[in-house]
């Protein structure tokens, strides 16, 4: 990562935790990064907090970064690709976070010499606990990938998968976040029903899930097995299991994922209407 020089095209809740990943791990230094936005006020306090470059005019950022993170609104897209394709150094790598937007829509409004890759991280990343899926461009190479991974490490983990599965990422991962802050919620509510101060039902449920999410990521056991590690005969566990069978958690859960994953591909095929051209 020494080499590269990394505009962050938008910045963002998710541009910022990419700097703050990026410079907490060490992987780059202040002086590796430029951010370009619209709101000078923001690039202020960029600057201030991590002590990088800002710009507010996009075509600089482009004319100076190999590496660019789009971190920009979907509906101005177009409208700021078509300003500054132009502008773009040679062998430039293009990482798009902006939800919605196909790769093939982006590299018709490209240069030649812009490989894309595009990545689906969460709001997680903003406490550099993201879920990230990266899917190539046409044009992209294996050390695009791999450069990628680097950059979404900073704030996660990530997968690399064909483009085709980045709704479901979207429907599962992406959106995922709502689902287990409603899951918090009501686990708190449950706890203060059985008598627990709200902030001690709410601490306790949040570390809970985060607890349970960790001991199965660093053990890589399956999570039916941790949870029959909890789950004694005749037990508290598998009272609360039965009631939640009961109520259809699992079922409530695949089709949650499952309705937003269609929502995703609508979404995307309205985004790729509007941008691609005839």
């Amino acid at each position: 990562m020494e080499s590269q020089r990394i505009g962050m095209l938008g910045a963002g809740n998710m541009a910022g935790a990419l700097i703050r990943g990026l410079l907490a791990s060490k992987s780059v230094k202040p002086e590796q990064i430029v951010a370009s936005d619209v709101r000078a006020d923001h690039l202020k306090e960029l600057e201030s907090q991590y002590g990088i470059k800002t710009y507010t005019d996009n075509q600089q950022l482009a004319a100076w970064a190999n590496v660019v993170v789009l971190a920009v609104k979907p509906q101005v897209i177009d409208r700021v690709l078509d300003q500054m394709a132009d502008s773009f150094a040679p062998d430039t790598l293009l990482v798009s976070i902006a939800a919605g937007v196909p790769i093939r829509s982006l590299e018709q409004r490209l240069p030649a010499h812009v490989r894309v890759v595009r990545a689906m991280p969460n709001t997680a990343a903003i406490a550099l606990a993201g879920a990230t899926g990266i899917a190539p461009g046409s044009r992209a190479t294996p050390a695009d990938i791999e450069l990628t991974q680097k950059l979404f490490a900073a704030i996660g983990r990530s997968v690399v998968l064909d483009e085709s599965l980045i709704d479901a990422v979207t429907g599962l991962s992406g959106s995922g976040p709502a689902y287990v802050m409603v899951i918090i919620e009501a686990l708190a509510d449950g706890g203060v029903k059985v008598g627990l101060h709200r902030d001690t039902a709410l601490l306790l449920a949040a570390q809970t899930v985060y607890g349970s999410a960790k001991l199965l990521l660093e053990t890589g056991e399956h999570p039916g097995r941790l949870k029959d590690m909890v789950t004694s005969p005749g037990g508290t566990a598998i009272a609360g299991l039965h009631t939640l069978e009961s109520g259809g958690l699992r079922r409530t859960l695949i089709d949650a994922v499952d309705t937003a994953t269609k929502r995703a591909i609508e979404l995307g095929e309205a985004m790729a209407k509007k941008l691609d051209r005839s």
